[in-house]
């Protein structure tokens, strides 16, 4: 009786698993990386920590990123699925090993070309065609958007993000996105004090005609308490030409800081050397004040079977502050 009993159980067991359909994927990557005048955290004699601290310019650089997918369909041929992911960096302030984080959960329903995610999702601007264009280097450090200053709504790798919802519907060379994020902010910290909502929305429309994809998009974040809200505005433009691929950028955020309100551009390249090296540049820059700029080249050299080594070299510097120079150079490999 026992017998049979265990030989039913393994049975059962063996069924589930067959059915499950849970799949692993993501990559890892380290090397070298450069930071002129890097500062960070670090521990003080006294057994606290001193932050500001000039720490080495150089550093390992490292990241490991799993993606955890579960599927289902049903008979209709409704995918249901669900993500979450574990990653691990370096700390970038002083080259310090980080231990491995699990993010929150995302949730998505698929039929055709509707697509429904909800909880921890990227939202319209996130999964905006060419919105990251081609970012050179390693650890992608140098982008055409470097001057938007407005909090959009994105996918959180190492935390539990915002438990919100993003549609997408694509129909022939047509796709549009939105997504709302309700936020919740209090008055004040005391107990019991009042709340107002202050709810993050945005959509786009992406249109692809030939060789060439233009996308649009607008979401704004409501104040609470009626405080002015904040806005942002993205056009991009992308365009593949054999061996070359080129994207522009234009945006128009309105945040609550007035020095970094303003018109935010930039683009970016790359070029099919031969079959397996690729050159990468980018600029980005803004009107506001204190925008971000930043401009760079970088290569991708693929050495076959989902590895490549990666480098680049760039600048950054925020309003009139000081310019710092960056540059890594390192392995990447997919799994």
């Amino acid at each position: 009786m026992k017998k049979v009993l265990f030989a039913s159980t393994a049975l059962i067991a063996t069924a589930s698993v067959a059915a499950a359909d849970v799949k692993f994927s993501g990559y890892g990557r380290f090397g070298i990386g450069y930071l002129e005048d890097r500062t960070g955290t670090v521990d003080s004699i006294d057994g606290g920590t001193a932050s500001g601290v000039d720490t080495d310019n150089t550093i390992l650089i490292s990241r490991f990123r799993l993606n955890i997918d579960g599927t289902a369909e049903t008979d209709g041929g409704v995918e249901f699925s669900a993500r979450v992911r574990l990653q691990a960096d370096e700390n970038a302030g002083n080259g310090e090993a980080g231990t491995a984080q699990l993010s929150g959960a995302r949730f998505s329903a698929i039929y055709g070309g509707l697509r429904v995610d909800a909880g921890n999702v990227s939202g319209a601007f996130d999964n905006l065609a060419n919105y990251y264009g081609n970012e050179p280097g390693l650890e992608f450090f140098i982008g055409q958007y470097a001057a938007v200053d407005y909090s959009f709504l994105a996918f959180s790798s190492t935390g539990a993000g915002s438990n919100a919802v993003f549609f997408q519907y694509a129909v022939g060379d047509f796709a549009f996105g939105a997504s709302y994020d309700q936020a919740t902010f209090a008055e004040t910290a005391t107990a019991g004090a009042d709340t107002d909502s202050g709810d993050r929305w945005d959509i786009s429309a992406t249109y692809t005609f030939g060789n060439v994809t233009a996308a649009l998009a607008y979401g704004q974040t409501d104040r609470p308490f009626g405080g002015e809200k904040d806005t942002l505005t993205v056009l991009t433009l992308g365009a593949d030409f054999g061996d070359f691929n080129g994207t522009l950028f234009v945006a128009d955020d309105d945040v609550a800081a007035d020095n970094l309100n303003g018109t935010a551009y930039g683009f970016s390249l790359a070029y099919n050397l031969g079959a397996a090296t690729t050159l990468t540049a980018a600029y980005g820059d803004g009107s506001a004040d204190d925008d971000t700029q930043q401009y760079g080249i970088g290569f991708i050299h693929d050495l076959g079977g989902g590895v490549s080594l990666k480098g680049g070299l760039g600048n950054t510097k925020a309003g009139d502050g000081d310019s710092r120079v960056r540059a890594d150079f390192g392995v990447n490999f997919n799994f």
